[in-house]
């Protein structure tokens, strides 16, 4: 956070405070990497107050949390993979390899949008696959994937705060593997690539792991750890992931599509992925 820029943002938040009654220090509004997290001394609409503060300081490219004063420490972090805790969708990457990036990234953004079913996306989608040998999911993972800024700084976080973290992508298990090791996450839950003489049919194994069951995934790791909803954090960016950041304590759209973004709890639009640690309040 650039701190000269602190004078400008609170003549922007005060009038916001005075107007809502909200009570707070101003020693402890600002804290690093471009989020303001508003200690909520506060009894009316949260959302609301949020929405407002995040309008008013998105010219200054600021983020804004507004949480209640005494919500439970944070036990769970589950986490979308392509375009949250990596930049790439590996689909796309992977139809690079087959000729096809611009007809599959067109199906993608579509789906992300929720213009279309995901599950229906993905099945088209991978039909572009068909006849990659699987060599390519390993070259595709070393030349294309590259872990999203702040992801490391975030997971080593929880970690230490006993967090548990699980990755769950719509992608595919080859991939969500590997991030979910090179990050440290607890458990990873994705799709499985079908092949044949080690050459990719062009399908995806049933179910597919989708919007209903990103939401699923979270309510049973909830039931498995014994905690509350509110115990929960969700992020992700696309239309498959609004189930599972509504069923969330906090659900965090992260660099989303404006839909999703709007739908969210909270919206992380400039930060990295490293603004979310300071949300997690610690035990």
């Amino acid at each position: 956070m650039n701190r000269s820029l602190f004078p400008e943002i609170m003549d922007k938040i005060t009038p916001i405070f005075e107007h809502y009654n909200v009570q707070s220090s101003h020693s402890n509004i600002i804290v690093p990497e471009k989020v303001v997290e508003i200690p909520a001394y506060y009894t009316g609409n949260l959302q609301e107050l949020q929405n407002i503060l995040a309008e008013i300081l998105m010219d200054n490219e600021i983020d804004v949390a507004v949480l209640p004063k005494n919500r439970p420490p944070i036990k769970l972090l589950i986490a979308d993979m392509d375009s949250t805790m990596i930049y790439q969708e590996c689909i796309d990457e992977l139809a690079d390899y087959a000729g096809k990036k611009q007809q599959v990234s067109e199906i993608t953004e579509r789906a992300m949008r929720g213009e279309l079913e995901f599950e229906e996306s993905l099945i088209k989608r991978v039909e572009c696959l068909r006849g990659l040998h699987i060599s390519v999911l390993r070259e595709c993972f070393e030349h294309r994937i590259k872990i999203m800024s702040g992801a490391s700084d975030l997971i080593t976080h929880l970690r230490k705060n006993d967090v548990y973290c699980a990755l769950v992508s719509g992608g595919f298990t080859f991939f969500a593997q590997l991030v979910a090791k090179q990050l440290n996450f607890n458990t990873y839950r994705a799709n499985i690539l079908m092949a044949y003489d080690d050459v990719l049919t062009g399908q995806v194994e049933m179910p597919i792991l989708g919007r209903a069951a990103k939401k699923q995934a979270l309510m049973t790791f909830i039931k498995e750890k014994n905690i509350s909803a509110d115990m929960t954090m969700a992020v992700g960016d696309g239309a498959n992931d609004l189930d599972m950041l509504a069923a969330a304590g906090l659900g965090i759209a992260y660099h989303a599509k404006p839909a999703v973004s709007s739908a969210a709890r909270i919206a992380i639009r400039f930060a990295d992925l490293s603004a979310l640690k300071y949300l997690v309040k610690k035990n």
